[in-house]
């Protein structure tokens, strides 16, 4: 999967120099599958944080499972997982799209774009600030909200919904080896993985990474998303002490 965004990279740093001593309120993370499909969420920390959940589980519809949040800082990402099935251990598990290495237990892996992604940078800064984002950096899979419960401050509800797949262009369609269907709508860098789509080399800064004819089919549908590398920080929200963050897919 493709690096985190610049938004994620920052509030790293962040969380890094927020005192040892602090103390943070409990939280709840929970990730609900409204789709009309079995998903696999995955999840992944930020090199140096906490593993959660062992980094993947089983959620069949319309069913949804909470766990707590670290009680120190922390960073990292959610993504569904679709069109899996299992391998031949029950630890293997081989999806359609946000695959991690044919496992169903992530353990720190990223997946295999195309994922819509839930980021996340948890409890820094001296105001315990929450911060969460929509990134379709590295392409789209399903619909997905995030949203906060009873925090203070800057708390929107953020979300993609719009099935992308009904109406991604040809170039950049995924289609499942059986079938043929689309399962997935890929990012400009992983279509055609040039330095300028994938703000690599001298592209890498705010100044000559842009959006291109790709990312902008994805700001479309879904502004309040990143769609590309250093897309504008002024989607990045942060939340004062939410009690629960709540992420929905297919919704």
């Amino acid at each position: 999967m493709a690096s985190f965004s610049l938004f994620l990279l920052t509030l790293s740093l962040l969380s890094l120099s927020a005192l040892s001593t602090a103390s943070y309120a409990p939280m709840t993370l929970t990730v609900v599958n409204n789709c009309p499909f079995t998903v696999w969420p995955a999840v992944q920390a930020n090199s140096g944080h906490d593993v959660l959940e062992g980094g993947g589980f089983e959620l069949r519809s319309l069913s949804h499972r909470s766990f707590a949040a670290p009680s120190k800082p922390w960073s990292g990402r959610i993504w569904a997982r679709t069109g899996c099935q299992p391998g031949n251990t029950p630890s293997s598990l081989h999806c359609a799209t946000g695959d991690c290495a044919g496992r169903l237990q992530c353990n720190g892996l990223g997946g295999a774009p195309p994922a819509s992604l839930a980021q996340f940078s948890l409890h820094h800064g001296d105001q315990d600030f929450s911060s969460y984002g929509v990134s379709l950096v590295d392409g789209f899979n399903v619909g997905l909200s995030v949203t906060p419960h009873e925090g203070r401050g800057q708390c929107p509800v953020l979300a993609c919904r719009t099935n992308l797949i009904a109406t991604c262009p040809d170039v950049l369609q995924v289609r499942a080896p059986a079938g043929n269907q689309v399962v997935g709508c890929k990012s400009g860098c992983a279509a055609f993985n040039t330095d300028e789509l994938c703000c690599r080399n001298k592209y890498n800064s705010p100044h000559t990474c842009r959006s291109s004819q790709y990312s902008e089919f994805f700001k479309r549908e879904c502004p309040q998303a990143f769609t590309f590398a250093h897309d504008s920080p002024s989607l990045t929200h942060q939340c004062t002490a939410p009690k629960e963050l709540k992420v929905i897919f297919c919704h």
